[in-house]
């Protein structure tokens, strides 16, 4: 059966895990973990921010992007694109540039003054618009900024995200619900796959990785997380 895509979607993901390492963007601390925001505790972090100090190393990723972008959602199939504040801003302008989109972006919540809103840029009923951010856990976030376009007019039925964790096996079903298709560029898959081939890690480091990414809520627990 021949692959549905038209690009060699796992060499790019293995490409920008290596990107993502070379920029310290990946951190693994088994003996310390780190607490994330859920109250989870993880051996894995990632700071997708670093990306936007590395215009070589961006730029390929956001021509990434645009494969992705163009060839699993469809080269006529989106009206705009719009970045979650703040990290999924910056992506947002450089994928709108590189697929000749206009651009908006999402606040988490009104502004509290002047117009009050949630949504800056032109926006209009029945724009088809690609919600563009940094990484996703398990989806939650991307929720909220869809409410605040759909609430405005707009049909959303995709976000992309430069990282996403893929440790929590419901998160596209629980999009798919909502009526949202996941689109992303690289995993943890494959930047443990990628550590594994560099020896960037020590063998006991990775180990707890990957007992992490198998199974990250019994994992947090034994650690002191929820």
């Amino acid at each position: 059966m021949s692959s549905p895509y038209v690009y060699d979607k796992a060499n790019m993901a293995r490409a920008v895990a290596r990107m993502l390492l070379e920029i310290d963007a990946v951190l693994f601390r088994a003996d310390e973990p780190f607490k994330l925001t859920s109250g989870m505790m993880s051996p894995v972090y990632i700071d997708c921010r670093k990306i936007i100090s590395f215009p070589r190393m961006r730029a390929a990723m956001m021509d990434f992007g645009a494969t992705v972008i163009m060839n699993d959602i469809g080269h006529e199939s989106l009206d705009a694109l719009a970045g979650g504040e703040t990290a999924g801003i910056p992506f947002a302008a450089w994928l709108a540039e590189r697929t000749h989109l206009p651009m908006q972006y999402v606040r988490k919540k009104p502004k509290g003054f002047g117009r009050d809103a949630r949504i800056e840029g032109d926006i209009h009923d029945g724009q088809r618009i690609l919600l563009v951010e940094d990484l996703t856990t398990d989806g939650g976030s991307k929720l909220n900024f869809v409410e605040a376009l759909r609430t405005a007019g707009a049909e959303v039925a995709h976000t992309f995200v430069i990282f996403y964790y893929d440790i929590f096996k419901d998160t596209p079903e629980k999009l798919a619900a909502e009526g949202i298709s996941l689109h992303y560029l690289a995993t943890w898959w494959d930047v443990l796959a990628a550590c594994k081939e560099t020896d960037r890690f020590d063998a006991k480091t990775l180990a707890a990785v990957e007992a992490f990414l198998n199974d990250p809520r019994a994992w947090s627990k034994a650690h002191g997380g929820v």
